[in-house]
Formats: structure tokens, sequence, C-alpha cells
């Protein structure tokens, strides 16, 4: 059964390290949470680290954490779904690859390509692959319809570099994430290859870049279809942040409350919960 408890500082004691998502638990892509900097601040000297579904590499992740006025000197390790695809393709065999590339922003693939023998191109008809790793804010699954419809008659496989399926934003709003476009793939009959949490190679690598023991690490994260099911899978103990992504369906009587949510993302309870990071 999942424990309550009033303060990460409550627990923080058992662990060598604390991982921690950074949507939905640092910040809701604009601004941080309230309480974020004061409890990373109380935790200075502990070894902590950043897994994130971002389709961004690592690098420009640091950056965004620093920019909102986090410590980025504070982590160990930031690891990203994107830094773990730009890693399968350094290490492909294949000379080269042509991407279609599905993005937030314009140039946001060819920044993550740089360093890979990859060929971003604009026209779907002529990638051999698409890459998957952002979308705009307000997208909608339409929006992409034709895009899918042509990978799947060129039978092209889909590399998703951030399986979430929504990403919080200002004001306790969420917007579609490229996990959500991947499932459409799939479903239409496509190929899709998902980087990220829950699936276990980017907690295996975070774990050995820690060198922790895996019960000697905390998944601090918001959802539990990613973050807490990928710690349960990778034997790591976790606590949910009640204020992200679950926050809607989360009442007075939260432990049943929690527990039937865990049921709906086919995962186990979190070992540990919080109304948010404190």
């Amino acid at each position: 059964m999942v424990t309550l408890i009033e303060s990460i500082g409550d627990i923080a004691d058992h662990f060598d390290a604390i991982v921690l998502d950074q949507w939905g638990v640092l910040h809701d892509g604009s601004a941080p949470y309230p309480s974020a900097l004061a409890t990373l601040d109380g935790l200075c000297g502990r070894t902590l680290g950043v897994l994130s579904n971002s389709g961004k590499r690592a690098a420009p992740n640091t950056t965004r954490i620093a920019s909102m006025g986090f410590d980025a000197s504070q982590f160990h390790t930031v690891m990203t779904s994107g830094e773990a695809l730009w890693q399968h393709f350094t290490a492909s065999t294949q000379s080269s690859i042509t991407v279609f590339p599905v993005e937030g922003k314009a140039g946001d693939a060819a920044v993550w390509a740089r360093g890979l023998d990859v060929i971003i191109c604009n026209d779907v008809t002529q990638a051999e692959a698409i890459i998957l790793m952002g979308l705009p804010d307000g997208a909608e699954s339409d929006d992409y319809l034709m895009i899918l419809q042509a990978g799947l008659t060129k039978e092209l496989p889909l590399y998703c570099s951030n399986p979430d399926l929504t990403s919080p934003r200002g004001g306790g709003t969420y917007v579609m994430s490229p996990g959500a476009l991947a499932i459409m793939y799939s479903d239409l009959g496509g190929t899709v290859h998902l980087f990220g949490k829950p699936h276990l190679p980017i907690f295996t690598a975070m774990q050995a870049a820690l060198a922790c023991a895996p019960d000697k690490i905390l998944m601090v994260g918001d959802s539990l279809h990613h973050d807490i099911k990928g710690a349960h899978d990778a034997g790591w103990a976790n606590l949910l942040i009640e204020a992200g992504v679950h926050a809607p369906n989360i009442g007075k009587d939260r432990i049943t409350d929690i527990t039937r949510l865990a049921a709906d993302a086919h995962t186990a309870p979190p070992t540990y919960s919080i109304p948010d990071l404190r």
C-alpha cells in the first residue's frame, strides 16, 4: 500500500540517490513550482538526478532547468529520452538514414541530430523513418493524420523520443505530447520505437551513471504510467507527486484514488505519495 508522507525529507535518508522528473515535478514548462527550489536547496549535498521524457538532448534540458532558477550543479546527471535516442543512433551500424521530423519548433530536430549521420528531410515520402520528438502547444492528432498515413504507406518506422501522453503548462492546463501520436501510429498498424520512461533502458542508463544499487534510488515523478511504472520495473522506490498529471482524479480519499489510478495504469501503487514537491 502507498505510504503518504509530508515531506521528501522524511524519507531522503533511506536512499543514496534521488531522481526527479522535470515537467509536473520541478516546473510546469514555464516556471518552477512554488516549493521546488527550496526543496532542492534542502536536499543540497545529496546525489540528485533528472530523468525526463524530453525529446531534446540532455544539454538543452540542463540549460532549461538553469534558466528557471535551478542550480544545475546540484544534479549529478541529467538523462533524457532524446539523449537515449541520440545514443541509439550513435550505436547504429547503418551508415546514414534520412528522417522526417515531427518537432515542437522548427529546427529542433536539426539541433538534436548534430554529430549523427542523419539527414533531415521535409518530405515524408522521401524519408526512411519518422522522428517524433515534440509537438507545438495546441496540436491535435488529426493535424498529423496525413503524415502518419504517408508513413504507413511507406512502412516507415517511427522513433518517438518523448513517450509522454500529456505535458503540463502554466495554470494547471495540459497539452498533447508526442506519445499520444506514437500510440495513434501504432494503432493504425505502424512500427513504433519508444525511448524514455517507462521503458527499462533509460532507467538502466541512469542507474549506471549514478553508480547506485537499484534499491537505493528514489524516483520522484507525477506520472503513474511513466515515472512510477518504470521505477517499479527497474526495482527503484518511487514517490508520486499528486499535483501533476493525475491531480484532477485524486480527491480527499487519496490512498483509494491513487490505488485505483495505479491499477488503471497497469502498475503497482507508488511506494510513497505527496501532494507536491516539498
